[in-house]
């Protein structure tokens, strides 16, 4: 599997170290060595999976990221976000997000701004790069 051997680089160990993690959440591109979980993903796999991401964390993001983005003022934002609903509060933004600047608009914003490692390795935040393949630690 190419994705095996792309992480093998990576980490600079052979293949029989490390087993798929099979109770992942994206088990076919997520892999551990010891105590470490990685994903390994595609371009397109990447995009997809930061965007995912990004729709699903819209009440985490600053008030005045998403201001700056949606030209509404940065306190609307604020006191959404001091609801203390947090998740509950990602459709109310989303929708102030669809009717303004377009959700595909804001995702590709806050690629931008932060990378997609930001988004999908909750270990340190870094992407890198193998090849074809991003790797991505997510513990």
């Amino acid at each position: 599997m190419e994705k095996i051997e792309a992480l093998t680089k990576f980490l600079e160990i052979s293949p029989d170290e490390f087993g798929e993690v099979t109770e992942s959440w994206h088990s076919e591109s997520a892999f551990d060595y010891g105590n470490q979980e990685y994903l390994v993903l595609t371009e397109s796999e990447a995009d997809a999976m930061a965007s995912e991401q990004i729709k699903e964390s819209l009440w985490a993001f600053d008030a005045d990221f998403l201001s700056g983005k949606t030209n509404i003022d940065f306190q609307v934002f604020e006191a959404i976000q001091k609801n203390e609903r947090c998740e509950s509060n990602n459709p109310a933004i989303a929708s102030i997000i669809v009717g303004t600047c377009g959700m595909d608009s804001f995702v590709h914003s806050a690629i931008s701004a932060d990378g997609r490692g930001h988004f999908l390795s909750s270990y340190d935040g870094d992407e890198n790069e193998v090849g074809e393949f991003f790797i991505y630690r997510t513990n």
